[in-house]
């Protein structure tokens, strides 16, 4: 046994260093709370770890990721704790991952391994589950791209005509192979999913679409709004899987809400490919609501990165900011002028069904404008 950072007694675990790291190209304005991130998905991925090391890049290394000096910082630290594993804030390409764990002889891994873990652990649906299969298989595949020579060497056998085929590129196969065939069991919940859509566009049922940085509040709203019991817990990808309810206000139905995932800083693209599909009920919405944690001090940080994937989603739809979590923080002068930028916007404290009344008087107002053919 031993014990974590926070000093509870945990199963053994290989000793475990966590980097967070500022790099040059992170614009984010508070670092110290971009970091509080890093460790908060270190603990939803339930992973135990004995040191923390943070540090501020100027420039990026090619190869190593770290500098020189930095990384004789970091292989000082790891041979005096005899640190085994190493968690980094920030990801890593093929050959930074290599060439660290090389030099520091040790297990490395980046954020997006981290993420793509958390994921895998988090979704409960299958289709979630399917997503998250490929999202992760995509990413091994990239890495089995740039092993070294173990896994070049030849796998012919004696008596085969011809230099065989290499493991490396049977260990490839086998995953494409894999990954085909997850494809066409998440194109047949697809199918699914497009006969329910059809349904409701036939019926003119209006669709509001929650979306919104991870932890920001999401789901608390979809349970304020719908009377539903959706999971809502103060953690980071708390829930994955897309959930959809029927919209009341006031105690009239007014159409349907669908959850979705929520969004992170560097969400690694295998997660967004994979997650396409189900991003795609965004595209049938007649509204979205971005919502964003007020009371977070990056959050006009977290609102570009939302934009950021809408726009690689090619996502361009009517929308209302709810900023939540406004019970946390006081709402100065600089504050509200900050928040005129974004157009149309409500305050709210979504764990207060009063301070949720700015909302729900919005979408009774937005209700009441749908063309009659809703």
């Amino acid at each position: 046994m031993a014990h974590n950072k926070n000093g509870y007694l945990t199963h053994s675990h290989p000793k475990t260093l966590i980097i967070g790291v500022h790099a040059p190209y992170n614009k984010t304005t508070n670092i110290d709370s971009y970091f509080q991130e890093f460790v908060h998905l270190v603990q939803t991925n339930r992973t135990s770890y004995n040191h923390e090391l943070f540090l501020r890049l100027r420039e990026i290394d090619p190869r190593t990721f770290f500098t020189k000096g930095k990384l004789a910082e970091i292989k000082a630290l790891c041979d005096k704790e005899e640190i085994e594993e190493i968690i980094i804030s920030e990801p890593l390409t093929v050959q930074q991952e290599r060439n660290l764990k090389e030099y520091l002889h040790l297990k490395i891994y980046d954020r997006t391994r981290l993420i793509l873990e958390i994921f895998e652990k988090n979704a409960h649906s299958a289709e979630g589950k399917l997503q998250v299969a490929i999202a992760m298989l995509t990413f091994d595949k990239s890495r089995l791209a740039g092993q070294g020579i173990f896994l070049s060497q030849q796998a012919g056998k004696i008596g085969n005509r011809g230099p065989g085929e290499t493991l490396k590129e049977r260990e490839t196969r086998h995953i494409e192979d894999t990954i085909l065939k997850l494809k066409r069991q998440l194109a047949t919940s697809h199918k699914a999913r497009e006969t329910q859509r059809k349904r409701r566009m036939v019926a003119r049922v209006p669709l509001v679409c929650l979306i919104g940085y991870t932890n920001a509040g999401k789901s608390t709203i979809l349970n304020t709004l719908t009377k539903s019991s959706v999971l809502a817990e103060n953690k980071l990808f708390a829930t994955l899987d897309t959930t959809t309810r029927e919209l009341f206000v006031d105690h009239k139905k007014i159409g349907i809400i669908s959850d979705t995932v929520g969004f992170i800083q560097q969400l690694p693209h295998q997660l967004i490919d994979a997650f396409k599909s189900t991003l795609s009920e965004l595209q049938y919405a007649d509204l979205l609501l971005h919502v964003v944690d007020i009371s977070d001090p990056n959050w006009q940080s977290h609102i570009k990165v939302v934009h950021g994937i809408l726009q690689e989603l090619d996502i361009d739809k009517q929308m209302l900011f709810v900023f939540n979590k406004a019970d946390r923080i006081t709402i100065d002068e600089p504050l509200q002028q900050a928040l005129e930028h974004y157009i149309p916007h409500v305050i709210i404290a979504a764990t207060d069904k009063e301070k949720t009344k700015p909302l729900k008087d919005f979408l009774q107002l937005w209700h009441s404008q749908l063309p009659t053919t809703f």
